[in-house]
């Protein structure tokens, strides 16, 4: 029986080992302490969701490693840092719709930009190099180094301070736990973009035929559906997620920086390996374990915080190399 029961279930057992393992530093943690970490890690595992959900569908539809996908979240968090100098007087008005609405202008002005500019990516760029993986990256990884120039070209090199809307100020203090506003927020951005994407591929023929091109490409093509239309738009989709993420990130590191896409693109990539390529919910999963893992780690040993998700990624690997959630499960 045992042995039964280790072949059929032996790689999630080690899965929920290695977390058991891993999360035993936190019974040493203060429980309110826990409960703020804890929920700063779900804001932060929701914001990093938005960048890679796109990273994923790209990734796992287009076959296209995007090493761009950092910069376009740049561009959408500056592009909502714009908006947010332009209507100055409703980031600072003292009404939550006032706030909700400059925010919610900023995030769809920036979601259409960098949607444009993905377009434009893909067809200039992209569609020249699929299938060939090597000058995939060297080839996004140049577009990269183009946009952050631009950037710096129409904004400047120097970090400029991120507004936070007047109302998304301050903290809720819940039986004496400190509930930061703005983490609420973006935690509730996260949830109704999955339950949005998840309509969109689970209940419309667009979403349909995005899953079967995920599944297989080839027969989605031989159906009679252009391909390449299909392609484009997954690619801009892809890139005005990356918008949202980085108008949302923005406001919750409260910086933007020509650079600051490199550091959530490694994160990026961590979650779609550990989700698995092409899965909405794996990528979902991922970065909350991305997100809870980095906040605990960091407030117990600082400087090991990033190098924890990395071994998480390997010990993941190990067990299921395709992922929690492989092929779109």
């Amino acid at each position: 029986m045992a042995e039964i029961i280790l072949r059929r279930w032996g790689g999630e057992l080690a899965i929920a080992g290695a977390i058991a393992l891993f999360l035993l530093p936190l019974l040493g943690i203060p429980g309110k302490t826990y409960l703020t970490l804890t929920i700063a890690g779900l804001a932060m595992g929701m914001l990093l969701f938005l960048v890679a959900s796109g990273l994923s569908i790209i990734f796992g539809l287009m076959d296209v490693l995007n090493f761009a996908h950092g910069s376009l979240f740049a561009w959408g968090a500056y592009v909502g840092f714009t908006v947010f100098n332009l209507m100055m007087d409703w980031v600072e008005a003292d009404s939550v719709l006032m706030n909700l609405g400059v925010f919610a202008i900023a995030i769809v002005i920036a979601m259409i930009a960098v949607a444009i500019l993905g377009i434009i990516l893909e067809r200039v760029i992209v569609r020249r190099v699929y299938g060939n993986h090597l000058f995939q990256i060297l080839i996004t990884f140049g577009a990269t180094i183009v946009l952050v120039e631009l950037i710096s070209v129409f904004w400047g090199p120097n970090d400029e301070v991120m507004t936070v809307p007047f109302t998304f100020r301050g903290n809720w203090d819940v039986m004496d736990v400190i509930v930061d506003r703005y983490r609420v927020i973006c935690i509730v951005i996260g949830l109704l973009v999955y339950s949005v994407i998840k309509l969109i591929l689970k209940k419309t023929k667009i979403g349909t035929i995005v899953r079967a091109g995920v599944e297989n490409r080839e027969m989605v093509q031989a159906m009679g559906h252009n391909i390449f239309l299909l392609f484009t738009g997954v690619f801009a989709v892809g890139a005005g997620l990356a918008a949202l993420g980085g108008v949302a990130m923005s406001v919750f590191s409260l910086q933007v920086y020509p650079h600051m896409g490199s550091t959530y693109l490694l994160f990026a990539f961590i979650i779609v390996i550990i989700g698995g390529l092409g899965s909405v919910t794996g990528s979902l999963v991922g970065a909350l374990i991305v997100g809870l893992s980095y906040n605990y780690v960091a407030y117990l040993v600082p400087w090991a915080a990033a190098g924890s998700n990395v071994i998480i990624m390997i010990v993941i690997l190990l067990v299921r190399p395709t992922g929690l959630f492989p092929s779109g499960e």
